[in-house]
């Protein structure tokens, strides 16, 4: 992944989401699923103009998905980053 327009796809927002923005001052951010971690910190430093102190990602497998039919297709497989700021810094999303 060289460009970091294509590392962030868009903002979760949930109430565990708002949570962390509120206690831990912490994003969740849906990302690319072959980006690392280093090209998370830079994409959000370089598109927000904002200092990340660490970035946590997880894996998820898309579900199991089946409408009227016998055969059942799949949603498709996402990752998830939440992006810790450091102290001072916010960022507004809504």
């Amino acid at each position: 992944m060289k460009d970091i327009y294509q590392v962030i796809d868009t903002v979760r927002l949930s109430e565990k989401a708002t949570l962390l923005q509120e206690l831990n001052n912490e994003f969740v951010l849906k990302v690319a699923p072959r980006a690392n971690k280093l090209e998370i910190k830079r994409a959000v430093e370089q598109l927000f103009g904002k200092k990340v102190e660490s970035v946590r990602t997880c894996n998820y497998n898309g579900k199991k998905k089946r409408q009227r039919r016998s055969d059942a297709g799949r949603t498709a497989n996402w990752k998830k980053a939440i992006v810790r700021l450091k102290d001072g810094e916010t960022l507004d999303l809504v």
